[in-house]
């Protein structure tokens, strides 16, 4: 008898230092990496940290030299292409894709590109996630196809399921991140 007392009382202590290092825990599973240039280009570009924040650990899990099967590349997983278009509109002067893995470089552009998504969608966060892994032709031609929307403004279906897992991952990151850190 006097085992199973000791045994609630020991499991019960294990509980509360659990609890009690939540959000320690949380913050091992969900870290933050080059937090003062996420700050400063989701401020300049006018996009929730925490949503950038989101993105990097469901693209590169921060790992800044992170290359895909797609060759995008560094921390927001930026492909050459999207990374040149980018570097034009924000007038780059002597941008080169290489340097695409710089942390602050790779940030800052990948901020410009989240806030520019969002805006062409009129801040619809699942259009704008959707754009930002599967393109934005896919995105376009989806909204003007009734079997993937009702409105042409709003994505009831996803063809791609590595973008509808996409979404569904940096919504679940943007949740852990909001909680942990706001």
């Amino acid at each position: 008898m006097k085992l199973k007392k000791w045994s609630v009382w020991v499991l019960l202590l294990l509980l509360l230092v659990l609890i009690l290092n939540l959000g320690n825990l949380g913050r091992m599973l969900y870290p933050v990496r080059h937090a003062e240039y996420i700050w400063r280009y989701a401020e300049d570009y006018q996009v929730n940290p925490y949503l950038v924040m989101s993105i990097i650990k469901a693209e590169s899990n921060f790992d800044e030299d992170a290359v895909s099967h797609k060759n995008a590349s560094g921390l927001m997983q930026i492909i050459e292409p999207t990374a040149e278009w980018i570097a034009d509109r924000m007038e780059l002067q002597n941008f080169s894709y290489e340097s695409i893995t710089e942390p602050e470089l790779n940030i800052q552009m990948g901020c410009y590109y989240i806030s520019y998504l969002l805006e062409q969608y009129e801040g619809d966060l699942k259009n704008a996630l959707a754009a930002y892994n599967a393109g934005t032709g896919n995105v376009n031609q989806w909204l003007a196809n009734p079997e993937y929307t009702k409105d042409g403004k709003t994505l009831s279906h996803i063809p791609f399921p590595e973008t509808r897992r996409y979404i569904t991952r940096v919504t679940n990151n943007l949740r852990m991140y909001t909680l942990l850190y706001q």
